[in-house]
């Protein structure tokens, strides 16, 4: 029987938040090195190619089709854009979508860039334009990583949120046919009210599936109408107790967006594991280079706009009128947001500030404040 058949036919898990023994041995994937000063360059651009996206699912009544709303990058603009993320030297070129395939030019900008010495991941949805030839020929241009979406452990789970009847068995058959090119997978999951108590029996999945990474997203609330599925402070402690004892035991690296408070959290269990005090001295000494909106993270949208996080609706300016380089490195919204003075309540006063400063898009979301505390950090100083 194969992974997919297994997975498949498993019943689904009974969830709960109880801790499980964490592995002894291995590597402790929990604690990145350290890169580059994030002022100097980014660490991470993410360009959303195109909002363009055609869902065909097995089911006729799960049809889904989205369509260019507004003027997409051209081509040469997209070999400029590559152009200067080559020039600032930064470690990963992340293409998104929508659904990237529906852009003519994806595998000559997949190309031009890995001419130019750009490491690349490309994340895709699981439409029928990821066949076997489509990955084949990613592989060949040069790509670094494949990533999909998987928002649960069971199809249950995941088709019920994507809303696409059959996307977790195409989305399995994606990274099967992945790992038969050798072509490193990596999988990003929405944690948010409705599935928290999947996180353990996603790390099972994952590990049975061979993954890369597993890149673990915070839901942070679009609009007032979906409040209700953002973590409680309590929830979100209780997924980071999860995530670092799983992370544990697991071979492939767990990475968190919009939770740059997680640092905070594994900074205390480090103390209390050797028994120390948690004082900013050490929280400086042993935390990562954080990766977080305006520091060492830039989203470029499908029209050149160029933005913090893709969860704050908040442009710096387009490429296709100023340097990439100019909007991160001195724009006035990417520089006040690196100012931890302008921070406001518990984290204007939390000694790990200048490692973490909370999520400023969940902040801006839930109080219209881009300073206000991180809405779901349990700190208290």
């Amino acid at each position: 029987m194969s992974v997919i058949e297994d997975l498949l036919s498993s019943p689904a898990p009974i969830l709960d938040n109880g801790n499980r023994r964490r592995a002894s041995g291995g590597s402790d994937s929990r604690l990145p090195l350290k890169g580059s000063d994030f002022r100097l360059r980014p660490l991470q651009v993410t360009w959303q190619m195109t909002q363009a996206c055609e869902w065909k699912p097995v089911s006729p009544k799960a049809v889904r089709r989205t369509r260019r709303t507004r003027r997409e990058i051209s081509t040469a603009e997209a070999f400029h854009l590559i152009d200067q993320v080559a020039a600032m030297h930064v470690p990963l070129l992340a293409l998104t979508g929508g659904d990237p395939l529906c852009r003519s030019d994806l595998f000559p900008v997949i190309e031009f860039a890995c001419r130019r010495s750009v490491r690349m991941s490309l994340t895709l949805l699981p439409t029928p334009k990821v066949d076997d030839n489509a990955i084949t020929a990613l592989k060949e241009l040069g790509l670094m990583r494949i990533g999909v979406w998987l928002h649960g452990s069971t199809a249950a789970l995941h088709d019920r949120y994507s809303k696409i009847d059959g996307s977790y068995r195409r989305t399995l058959e994606i990274i099967e046919r992945c790992h038969e090119v050798q072509l490193p997978v990596h999988v990003n999951t929405t944690v948010a009210r409705s599935n928290t108590q999947d996180i353990d029996p996603m790390l099972d999945v994952l590990t049975r599936l061979d993954v890369a990474a597993w890149n673990v997203f915070f839901f942070v609330p679009a609009n007032a109408g979906e409040r209700d599925e953002m973590l409680t402070v309590q929830e979100t402690e209780q997924a980071f107790g999860t995530i670092y004892r799983g992370s544990g035991r697991v071979h492939f690296q767990v990475k968190t967006t919009e939770a740059p408070h997680y640092q905070r959290y594994i900074l205390q269990q480090l103390a209390r594991e050797s028994k120390t005090r948690f004082l900013e001295l050490d929280a400086v000494r042993y935390a990562p280079q954080g990766v977080n909106d305006s520091r060492g993270f830039v989203f470029v949208d499908s029209s050149g706009e160029v933005y913090p996080s893709r969860f704050l609706p908040l442009s710096a300016g387009n490429v296709t009128e100023q340097a990439l380089s100019d909007l991160y490195c001195n724009s006035s919204l990417f520089s006040c947001l690196r100012e931890g003075s302008r921070l406001k309540g518990r984290c204007c006063r939390c000694p790990v500030r200048g490692i973490c400063g909370g999520s400023r898009a969940r902040a801006y979301a839930v109080t219209g404040d881009l300073f206000a505390a991180e809405p779901t950090c349990a700190y208290e100083v």
